[in-house]
């Protein structure tokens, strides 16, 4: 059995394969996944890491012998397997670690409608019973199927973006080695797009280089690619292809933020005066521009479990986040950078112009990006730039999420937020104009680290 207190995480199961997370536990992961929602059938896909299959097979084992039938979608991205859980209103399991390294692998696990399944709704149930023992069901075992949902998933993401009137667009894809290799030729199918593949292949050790594209290392054969072909945008996924960046026509990298403006813009034109929700450390100009918009923004935690809480709670049509990940009550509130990439391909291929001028509008704002500190005493650091800023005229403080300090009549604010896993500090600072920016950050980062 692996290291349970090491493996089970906020929002899902990961660890290192097969000393961390092993068959094992995935057999028994299964069983009680079973236990806990009650399912009389679940949902599984997987990503192309070579110790997917068998951690996969033993969570059917697992579930099976809790008397639930398990259906395999075989290989697929994690907003395929939403798609699967919503569609067929089945609790879902999808194995992959995302963009970490190859050695990693976990579970990601849904209820039915692709309901989030984390540490307050339900995680941590099935972390008890997997350390207890899971008991034996009374009852015959259930049966495992296999179901191709490939093109009902492609076909149902062009359900929600039309792209009938686009005109022909080169679009280079970056899949990392990742699943955007096996599901972008599906959706990009009986599209007006010249589809620029770049690593395609799907091999889990990631010859090429990561696929975690928040990275900006990981996105120079992108960038380099979109400017040798002339092609009109550029689109990067992560791993497990939930996650997409956007790069435009001069190669240069665009904001999550302004693509969360972007596709609120046009999602507020379908369902005008709704609520778009926006975490903490999304650009202001993101409220700003749904309000312009006629719409309510609502700033959340990060966290995909915050997001999906919020957009419930207030039946919004949208959410975004810095990092990238999209978030569609459409799509049964569940995420999708596919989904968000369709909408920024409509609203390119609706007009004549680049990219770069269509996101003009919707980038007002210099950031910074995320940055990492390791520091040793993560609450000491804060509390000292806290210090430092506390008692200013015109600076306010707010502690939703860290450590969020802003002066609105200078134009600036900072996050300075705790990593839940590593001992990181990750600062995002945003201003008016670079000098400002930099100013604030290099303020930041010299307390941080004690320079």
């Amino acid at each position: 059995m692996g290291d349970l207190a090491k493996i089970f995480k906020a929002y899902d199961i990961r660890g290192v394969v097969p000393d961390e997370l092993d068959a094992a536990t995935a057999e028994a992961v299964g069983a009680a996944f079973v236990r806990v929602t009650g399912a009389s059938a679940v949902v599984t896909a997987h990503d192309m890491r070579a110790s997917s299959v068998p951690l996969a097979e033993a969570f059917a084992r697992g579930a099976t012998s809790q008397g639930a039938d398990v259906i395999e979608a075989g290989l697929g991205s994690t907003d395929l397997l939403y798609y699967a859980s919503g569609s067929l209103d089945l609790p879902g399991a999808m194995f992959t670690a995302s963009h970490n390294p190859a050695r990693y692998n976990g579970l990601k696990l849904c209820r039915s409608g692709a309901r989030p399944v984390g540490r307050d709704t339900g995680l941590t149930e099935i972390r008890e019973l997997v350390g207890e023992g899971v008991p034996a069901h009374d009852g015959p075992a259930g049966t495992v199927s296999r179901r191709d949902l490939l093109k009902g998933y492609a076909d149902h993401l062009k359900t929600l973006v039309d792209l009938s009137a686009i005109r022909p667009l080169k679009v280079v894809v970056d899949a990392g080695n990742g699943m955007g290799g096996h599901t972008v030729p599906s959706i990009f199918e009986g599209l007006p797009i010249d589809l620029v593949p770049l690593y395609f292949e799907l091999d889990g050790t990631f010859p090429n280089h990561e696929a975690n594209p928040i990275e900006p290392d990981n996105l120079r054969d992108l960038q380099a690619k979109v400017r040798e072909t002339g092609a009109d945008i550029g689109l990067a996924l992560d791993g497990d292809a939930d996650r997409c960046f956007v790069v435009d026509e001069r190669g240069e990298i665009v904001a999550p933020s302004t693509i969360t403006a972007l596709v609120a813009v046009r999602e507020l034109a379908k369902h005008p005066g709704s609520s778009i929700v926006h975490n903490l450390i999304t650009s202001r100009a993101v409220p700003e521009i749904v309000s312009e918009n006629g719409g309510t923004p609502v700033r959340t935690r990060v966290g995909h479990s915050f997001i999906k809480q919020t957009m419930a709670e207030t039946g919004a049509v949208f959410g975004g986040e810095h990092s990238a990940h999209f978030y569609f009550r459409d799509f049964w509130f569940a995420d999708s950078g596919m989904l968000a990439a369709l909408h920024v391909l409509a609203a390119l291929g609706e007009q004549d112009g680049t990219l770069s001028a269509l996101l003009g509008e919707y980038t007002r704002y210099a950031a910074s990006g995320e940055i990492n500190s390791e520091v040793a005493d993560q609450a000491a650091a804060a509390d000292a730039v806290r210090a430092a800023f506390a008692g200013r005229p015109g600076v306010t403080i707010d502690e939703l999420d860290g450590l969020t300090v802003g002066d609105e009549a200078a134009g600036w604010w900072f996050n300075l937020r705790p990593s839940n896993t590593e001992p990181l500090l990750r600062l995002n600072a945003e201003a008016g104009d670079d000098t400002t920016m930099a100013a604030v950050r290099d303020e930041v980062l010299a307390i941080v680290r004690k320079k």
